[in-house]
This record gives C-alpha cells, structure tokens and sequence, in this order.
C-alpha cells in the first residue's frame, strides 16, 4: 500500500495498533476509547516520530486539519511547548519543554504503576492531560492528583478535562515539590524524567506505594524506574524499559561549551594525546550512555561534527577540572584520544563501557535503583547486593 492511498490514521487503528504491541490491555481499552487523543491537544503541534525525538516543523489543525490528524493518531510523541512557550515559530524552537508522550510509552507506564480501584495516585507534570484523563477514567478524578509548573500548561489541561466531565485537583507548583496536602498517595507517576527521586515522592507515599519515573543520568541514556517504598522510606526496584522523556524543570543541567576549556589555545593545547581501538561510534547508544553516566555521575559530552563523516567527541566533567576528546572517521580502526587535566575522562569512559561489556551488555531492564530520595541512590546490575561501580571522582 503507497504513502498516497493508505488508511487514514484513526483512534480505531491506534487502538489496534497499541493492542496488537500489547500494550492497551483491557483494563485500559474503555479509558482509551472515552478519552481521546485528539481531544488533548492544541491547534499548533510537532509531531515526532515512533522511537525518536526528532520534530518536524508546526502543523496546525486549521491549516492541515488531514496532517494534523495523521500525527495525532499516531504511535508517536508530539511537542506542544518549545523554550517554556516563549517561541511559537513553524520551525523548531532550542529546547522542548512540553510533550504529549508516545502512546505506547504512556500505556507501558501506565501497566507498570498498576492501579487498583480506589487507589489515590499523585501524577507529576500534568502536560496535556491527556495521562490525567486516563488516570481519572479508570479511578475517578476524586482519586486523582496532579502537579504542572506552568501556568498556562494548567488551564489548557484543565479546560480539555472539564470538557470530558473530569475535574481532577491540579496544583500549579514545582513537581519535585510533590502536593504534600492531598498525601500520602498509593501511587506516583511522572511524566518528566528525573536524575534524583525527589525525597518529598518518597516522603508522601504510603508504605508499599509504587513510583513509576523516567530515570538516567546527566551523560545521557534513561530508564523507566519502578519503585516500591518500603516502610522504612527506601524505594527500591527494576526499570522496566528505555525512555526518553524532557528533564523535570528544577533538574535541568546547563553544562558549560568543554571547548572554552581550551582557555584561547588552539586543540590540543596541553592535552596528552593516546590512541584507542575502542571506537567513539560504538560508545553512543542510549544504553551505552547509560552505562557510562551511572559509572561517571559527573560526565557529560557534546559531538563536534567535520565533513565526510568526521566527528570529535568531547568529554568534560562538572567542575570543569578535565577534559578530553576522541575523534571518529569511518573505515579507521583506532582513534585520536586527547586528556587534559586530573583526571583521564577517556580512561574512565572506556572503563565503564568494558565494564558494561563484560556484564553480557545488559539492557535497561536488568538495571535497578534503589534510594532514599535525592543524591542518596545506589544503581545496581541484575540485584541490589551488585552495585554499579562508580569511577573517577564519584568512585566509591
């Protein structure tokens, strides 16, 4: 069948499409059915694409109502706020600050928090509220809690739940923050991805809750971590799968250009310089960057791109002490590394990465956490009693 005379998307083919992935079951079918998608999202949209993040330019509704609705029925994520709403062009903004979720990626969370009838459920970053609607459906909105920073994101939300007869409670606050007044809560859920689990989550569930967050480290690579606090305030559990979702606002890294590091001089400048086989193109996964940010908490990295393929990875680490680069041309087998500084950031990355190899190259989900909230975790690889080693300056 051709891009021209296929199908066209619908909540009916959505729904056979989440059903045939196994991911609407029939606990969640009737919530699906009485809250539709289309009815969660504003005129002007950025549709993404299944599995990536990558927006294509505005679509609006009253321009190109058939476009519009092919991306809203769609298993895909789709960017409604760019830069807090202060840009507001066709194109794309600098940073993504508001999503309506894959749709397989909103059910999968949904079956990993596992509500039950009666179950009051706290959600962090009410968005769209299309998530909210699904809550309130399947619990009642009497049941539901939800916490958005802005302002405006609240009334949009708000108006479309009133709109399906929902009137859950929404605060407008910082969600690290929780909402200490309606607690304790069986469940937490949140839609923006943390570094730390706030202390307040854990503090405001009951014993035996459950928090479902998208969870990763500064370098990059993120899971969705299912956490069951126990009585004595430690939340502890799996992740369940890979994610991708926008940092909760108070979180947000700004790291500084490692390339200012080089304080005017020309690259090198007194770096030391190395060779490695270890290929900079095999180091970029999201599970690789994963592996690698549990192991060197205080990495992160930016790609300098050249022609014909060329690239330099550059690496830094937070207090601005070290840096170092690798660079990548294909059809090579071993790579320029250079390391300035205390520390040896292209040792401690391949360390992690060897590490991570020898383990069998484990995916997201043989990963755990376990914390009291805030810089107080430990990741571990398949059970709690194996902790992830941590390097460089984070080593314990």
């Amino acid at each position: 069948m051709t891009e021209e005379t296929k199908t066209p998307a619908s909540q009916e083919s959505l729904a056979a499409e989440l059903v045939s992935k196994g991911v609407l079951t029939s606990d969640w079918l009737s919530a699906f059915q009485a809250c539709p998608r289309d009815k969660f999202l504003p005129d002007g949209i950025w549709p993404g694409r299944a599995g990536m993040n990558r927006q294509t330019d505005r679509v609006l509704r009253t321009r190109d109502p058939d476009l519009w609705s092919q991306a809203v029925w769609s298993d895909a994520p789709i960017t409604v706020q760019w830069d807090s709403g202060m840009y507001d062009g066709d194109r794309r903004g600098r940073t993504p600050t508001s999503s309506s979720s894959m749709p397989t990626m909103v059910f999968s969370m949904l079956h990993d928090l596992d509500v039950k009838p009666g179950h009051r459920v706290l959600e962090i970053g009410t968005g769209t509220g299309w998530n909210t609607a699904l809550l309130c459906h399947r619990l009642g909105d009497q049941n539901v809690f939800t916490v958005e920073l802005d302002p405006e994101l609240a009334q949009g939300a708000r108006g479309r739940l009133y709109k399906c007869d929902f009137a859950p409670y929404i605060a407008i606050g910082d969600g690290t923050n929780g909402y200490g007044k309606m607690s304790p809560y069986d469940r937490i859920i949140a839609t923006c991805s943390v570094g730390e689990i706030p202390s307040q989550w854990i503090g405001q569930a009951k014993p035996g809750a459950v928090i479902v967050a998208p969870w990763g480290p500064g370098y990059g690579g993120e899971g969705i971590a299912r956490l069951t606090v126990d009585e004595s305030g430690i939340a502890q559990g799996h992740l369940t799968r890979s994610s991708a979702f926008m940092r909760i606002s108070r979180q947000r890294k700004r790291f500084p250009q490692i390339a200012d590091r080089l304080c005017g001089q020309e690259w090198p400048a007194d770096a030391s310089m190395d060779i490695t086989e270890l290929s900079p193109d095999d180091v970029g996964d999201w599970i690789h960057m994963f592996a690698i940010g549990v192991q060197v908490p205080d990495l992160f990295c930016h790609v300098e791109y050249g022609e014909d393929g060329w690239y330099r990875l550059w690496l830094g680490d937070a207090d601005g002490a070290s840096w170092a680069t690798a660079d990548y041309a294909p059809a090579q087998d071993r790579y320029a590394v250079a390391q300035c500084g205390p520390r040896r950031l292209w040792h401690e990355l391949e360390a992690s990465w060897r590490w991570w190899d020898e383990q069998g190259r484990p995916g997201f989900e043989r990963f755990g956490l376990t914390t009291t909230g805030g810089p107080h975790f430990t990741v571990w690889l398949d059970s709690p009693d194996s902790p992830v080693p941590r390097r460089g300056k984070n080593e314990a």
